[in-house]
């Protein structure tokens, strides 16, 4: 298993993680046997960063992931996530990124994932009011406490990555980013790159489009959180299913997948980044793990990245608690 360093002088970790969302929330219900069997056969074969966060589910992604590594925690780097705070009702959620909710939250992480200490623990969502200082402040009081062992944040601006790394050492950026996304490539990969903190890209298959399976969202299940995303949407749709017809036929003069080649092409980038697919079964898993034996050029990865622009329509249709 390749690896990559988190931060200037953080942990090695493997070149790619896996995220466990969609094994229980977002993408309909999922087979809780399978997502098991999926998290064990990761460690099996090496992928032993999981990523999961207390608003997944809500709470009950925690609680599988920590089933799932179970008398395994040595094996384990483990990320999770805090400040989406959701309600009874599942459409419903606030961002709290307060120092006092910081420290509850982690607390609370710790009991259901079964541990005594989160190796990268994320700010998942910044709230614009309270100063990043202080939320960071309050991480870096965690690392001293021996509760976390390293600082991420999630989905933040350049500006907010500056001021972060100057309260505390920051790890990892967790942004969306892949041959559909790519608009962190004006600014924030850059300023990342610069400071010595590590992109680990989740949805680097763009969620699902990518692995070229998907023509269509009739059969996808009603609660698909990607019903309601403009990319999976009429005109939208049909002109980035044409983007992956292009992808196809560059994957198989590559004699890779198209999912393999999209996983590439983002580990091929000269800024130090960790995908982040996330799958729920074995069989994904596996697929995805193939990527890492995809070697491109510096000229095939600027032909793919070329060849592939950025997917027609918005990622969210509510980018307003993304910082852009």
């Amino acid at each position: 298993m390749e690896h990559r360093r988190l931060g200037a002088r953080g942990p090695l970790v493997p070149a790619m993680g896996l995220g466990c969302m969609g094994m229980s929330d977002f993408y309909g219900p999922a087979d809780q046997r399978e997502a098991l069997a999926t998290i064990r056969h990761a460690l099996d074969r090496g992928l032993t960063h999981l990523d999961t966060a207390d608003m997944y589910g809500p709470f009950t992604n925690e609680e599988l992931v920590g089933r799932a590594i179970k008398r395994r925690r040595h094996e384990v780097f483990l990320a999770t996530k805090f400040g989406v705070v959701r309600g009874p009702d599942p459409t419903a959620r606030r961002i709290d990124s307060t120092p006092a909710h910081a420290r509850a939250a982690c607390e609370a992480s710790l009991r259901r994932l079964g541990v005594d200490h989160i190796d990268l623990y994320y700010l998942h969502r910044r709230d614009p009011a309270v100063p990043v200082e202080d939320t960071v402040g309050a991480m870096q009081d965690l690392v001293t406490a021996g509760k976390i062992r390293h600082i991420g944040l999630s989905e933040v601006n350049s500006d907010t990555l500056r001021r972060a790394c100057t309260t505390a050492p920051v790890a990892a950026l967790q942004s969306e980013y892949s041959l559909f996304t790519r608009a962190l490539e004006r600014e924030i990969l850059p300023t990342a790159h610069q400071l010595g903190v590590t992109l680990v890209a989740y949805s680097p298959l763009g969620r699902g489009l990518l692995t070229g399976t998907l023509t269509s969202t009739g059969g996808l299940h009603q609660d698909d959180v990607r019903h309601t995303q403009p990319r999976f949407q009429g005109a939208h749709l049909a002109a980035n299913l044409t983007l992956v017809q292009r992808l196809r036929d560059l994957a198989a003069e590559a004699g890779c997948t198209p999912a393999q080649l999209a996983l590439a092409w983002l580990l091929a980038r000269p800024e130090r980044i960790v995908p982040l697919p996330g799958t729920r079964r074995r069989t994904h898993l596996d697929d995805n793990l193939a990527a890492l034996s995809v070697r491109l050029t510096p000229e095939q990865s600027e032909s793919v990245g070329e060849t592939i622009p950025e997917a027609s329509g918005a990622r969210s249709p509510d980018l307003s608690r993304l910082e852009q």
